[in-house]
């Protein structure tokens, strides 16, 4: 990945997500890809409203450490929410548009991103 801060950032965007019972948590490095960001964070909700929770987490989240948000799109739709924080985007989907839209499977070939996340990410507290 080109910088060291979007690896912070897609941790930071990873517990927000956790601490809302996202599933599926995958962070991939799309860097040699793609001119416009570093890393791309897709995440599972089980309803529509925690999409919308899990999204909601994530910005602010990475607005508390200082990172604003260019754009977000499906905001409020609970289907497919797309936030774009520049070095990172993040992807947050119901579970079956995740299944239909398989972007796991367009970006194969790039690496994936190690990610930390234990209880301590929040999730206990959050239950």
């Amino acid at each position: 990945m080109k910088t060291e801060a979007a690896h912070t950032q897609v941790q930071q965007a990873a517990e927000a997500a956790w601490s809302k019972n996202a599933a599926d948590v995958v962070a991939i490095d799309v860097s040699s890809r793609l001119p416009l960001t570093d890393a791309f964070l897709l995440v599972s909700g089980s309803s529509e409203r925690n999409v919308v929770a899990i999204a909601d987490a994530v910005d602010d989240r990475l607005a508390a450490e200082g990172v604003g948000l260019k754009r977000r799109e499906g905001r409020g739709q609970g289907r497919w929410e797309l936030l774009d924080f520049g070095d990172v985007v993040v992807h947050v989907f119901h579970q079956e548009d995740r299944a239909y839209y398989g972007l796991e499977r367009l970006w194969r070939d790039c690496p994936a991103i190690p990610l930390d996340l234990s209880d301590d990410a929040g999730r206990a507290a959050a239950s």
